[in-house]
């Protein structure tokens, strides 16, 4: 199983920024795909995840109605578009992968088996 993510950087407050991330390897039942992000000294959180069948979308309480997250079923592929970044968002952005995950699960990293390598970003106020 391998996790490509692609996008991250350095931008300003108030900018947008896309991150996605391919999927190869992996069997697509009963999968959750999920963005979880990690600040320097602060617990891995969840950002937000699809379940891939049916779509159920998931959002982290912080990123909720700035960040949006969509699925490509071809291209085994999900795009994180996230607007109104603040300095708070900066972290390391990581794409993980879970199986058979519920609703009361699908915000805890602990509940996915693979992960990407991660990808920077960094908002400047």
């Amino acid at each position: 199983v391998q996790l490509q993510a692609s996008g991250g950087g350095l931008v300003q407050a108030g900018d947008s920024l896309s991150l996605s991330c391919a999927a190869s390897g992996v069997t697509f039942t009963d999968v959750t795909m999920a963005w979880f992000r990690q600040a320097p000294g602060k617990e891995r959180e969840f950002v937000a995840g699809v379940r891939w069948s049916g779509g159920n979308l998931y959002y982290g309480d912080s990123v909720k109605g700035r960040f949006t997250l969509s699925r490509d079923i071809a291209k085994k592929t999900v795009t994180l578009r996230m607007s109104s970044l603040r300095p708070e968002d900066t972290a390391v952005y990581y794409c993980a992968v879970g199986f058979r995950l519920i609703a009361s699960t699908v915000r805890s990293p602990n509940r996915y088996t693979y992960w990407g390598q991660g990808t920077q970003v960094t908002v400047s106020s």
